[in-house]
């Protein structure tokens, strides 16, 4: 037998638990394993929140079969460390693939979908729970810090993110086998975070204090979420808004249809870049975990594949995002998406932002349901700013002709047409006054031979000193992305700094492209391509603006070791 292709088979089926392709086909009741039927046999009660530490039940078969070599379950059902913590779906999909990985556990991709969505809607987060924490499940490179405990915090992110913690709830002994786990796996972390000299409590032990405590396995938010939670009716049309680093702002529908069961869905988004004018169409499936993590990919197996990740609000009107793809995650537009019903959706402005003393400026209102045939009165933005013609189409475009008086105050404008209205759909302004380069501190990966890249994009954003003409004032406006010309300069960090020979390039478009991983021996000492250097944009007039940008080393080691390492250039 080929242990090695029956390991990696083993390992691809884990791995296409979240935002599968493949979907499950439709159940008896419960259709959506994990969740209670809708509505309920008048024989079966309702799925109750364990109380306290007493743990969750596992009634699923798959579970059983598969997991009790290991996890030993008792009469009341409860299973040995599974029963006993709450997870995103990410959550469990680590777990699950930790155990093909490491204990040889036998699942087929049907089986490891559905493990992953029993698991996620029985023992998952309430949307509260998820709140704090959604910048990890959506893959965002941010600065997150931890306010509630700084100590804890330095003990957890030597490794990670403090998202992955604060996305879990245990007991108090599961967050001390976590531990015990880590220093199992990862020896090396007592002297990382875990360990001091001297007599007393540890960092590690301070750790469990503060987490036990924290984030306890049960909690009221997750009491009164899993009474009543459901799989959410998403079906319709939807406006899509957004914004991608690089690229900028995006408008368009996505059509939502039901799936093989009341949790999954088919999509299709039809959006525009508003800047370029490049048109974009995806089709998609998705998996809504816990009545309202949707989880989903779009042009699934193509070069321009995304991922997926948004949270459904209570009244299933709005859905806000990620969509991303790249090695590291780093490409695509976050989004919102508003449900379209029997009147029109304004979901944005292009662009937006007008100068005052501007005559015949071309606006696009971007949405759906707009006016095909639009009379300019219909659209009021207020004092000093007059409409003078527009042109309609299908319905999610009216291209306006507006001139603002020169003597407009500057500032917000409201729109109103068709009895809706967007708040602050332009900003009247005086004039760029300032650039604003995001993200201020950026980081890049070289890569290319042996590891992937890891890209940085960044913006050029304009802003007005506002009406006080005070720069850095909370009366600011913020104008957008406006044109420049980037460039690099030299981030003197060291003596004879020659950085800015060896990083990389930056494109027009203001993406960073690293150089590939070295060692160069071109460079002294025959060092690897990283370095420190200024990213800088210039606007008309001089106006100038920088930001940081550090290009490091690859990802070495990743806590995914199941993944593989794509190639090329992961742009869509």
């Amino acid at each position: 037998m080929n242990h090695g292709a029956s390991r990696k088979s083993a390992l691809a089926a884990a791995g296409l638990a979240i935002g599968a392709v493949a979907i499950v086909a439709a159940r008896a009741a419960p259709a959506v394993p994990g969740m209670p039927a809708s509505p309920l046999p008048a024989s079966a009660a309702p799925v109750q929140a364990a109380a306290d530490d007493d743990g969750y039940p596992i009634d699923h078969e798959i579970i059983i079969r598969r997991c009790q070599r290991c996890h030993e379950r008792d009469d009341e059902g409860r299973m040995t460390r599974i029963s006993y913590e709450r997870k995103t779906p990410e959550g469990w999909q680590t777990s699950v693939r930790r155990m093909v990985a490491l204990n040889d556990v036998s699942l087929g991709p049907d089986e490891a979908r559905e493990v992953v969505r029993y698991l996620s809607n029985r023992q998952g987060l309430a949307p509260g729970e998820l709140e704090p924490g959604r910048f990890e499940v959506e893959r965002r490179l941010i600065e997150h810090v931890y306010e509630a405990d700084r100590d804890v915090e330095n003990t957890c992110i030597q490794c990670h993110s403090m998202g992955r913690v604060i996305t879990q709830r245990r007991t108090r002994e599961e967050w001390e086998l976590l531990m015990a786990t880590h220093r199992g796996l990862y020896p090396l972390v007592d002297f990382q975070g875990f360990q001091r000299g001297g007599d007393g409590p540890q960092p590690v032990d301070e750790a469990i204090d503060h987490l036990s405590e924290t984030f306890p396995l049960e909690t009221p938010e997750w009491s009164a979420w899993s009474a009543s939670m459901r799989a959410p009716r998403l079906a319709g049309t939807w406006a899509l808004a957004g914004f991608e680093p690089g690229k900028g702002r995006i408008f368009g529908t996505v059509e939502i249809s039901a799936g093989d069961a009341p949790d999954e869905f088919r999509s299709q988004a039809s959006y525009t870049y508003a800047e370029s004018g490049e048109r974009v169409s995806r089709g998609g499936q998705s998996i809504v975990y816990t009545g309202y993590q949707w989880r989903g990919r779009s042009n699934p197996g193509g070069a321009d594949e995304l991922r997926e990740v948004m949270t459904v609000d209570r009244g299933w009107q709005r859905m806000t995002g990620r969509w991303f793809s790249g090695a590291y995650d780093e490409f695509g537009p976050d989004v919102t998406l508003t449900r379209a019903g029997g009147g029109p959706v304004v979901s944005g402005v292009h662009p937006p932002a007008v100068r005052a003393g501007s005559s015949s400026a071309e606006v696009r209102v971007h949405g759906v349901g707009l006016p095909a045939n639009p009379d300019p009165a219909e659209f009021d933005f207020g004092p000093g700013v007059r409409v003078e013609s527009a042109a309609g189409g299908d319905g999610s475009r009216v291209t306006l002709r507006v001139s603002v008086d020169e003597g407009a105050a500057v500032g917000g404008r409201d729109l109103f047409v068709g009895g809706v209205s967007l708040a602050d759909a332009i900003q009247v302004h005086d004039g760029v006054d300032r650039l604003e380069v995001t993200p201020r501190a950026g980081m890049a990966r070289i890569g290319g031979g042996a590891f992937p890249k890891g890209y940085q994009a960044y913006d050029a954003i304009g802003w007005d000193d506002g009406p006080d003409g005070e720069p850095n004032t909370e009366d600011d406006l913020r104008l957008g992305r406006v044109p420049v010309t980037w460039s690099m300069e030299e981030y003197t960090a060291t003596f004879d700094d020659d950085d800015i020979r060896y990083v990389g390039a930056l494109g027009p478009d203001g993406i960073f492209t690293p150089a590939i991983d070295g060692p160069n021996a071109d460079r002294a000492g025959n060092r690897n391509n990283v370095g420190d250097v200024w990213v800088v944009a210039t606007h008309e007039g001089g106006l100038r603006a920088r930001a940081h940008l550090i290009v490091t080393v690859p990802l070495y080691l990743k806590f995914d070791p199941w993944q593989g390492v794509p190639a090329g250039r992961l742009v869509p």
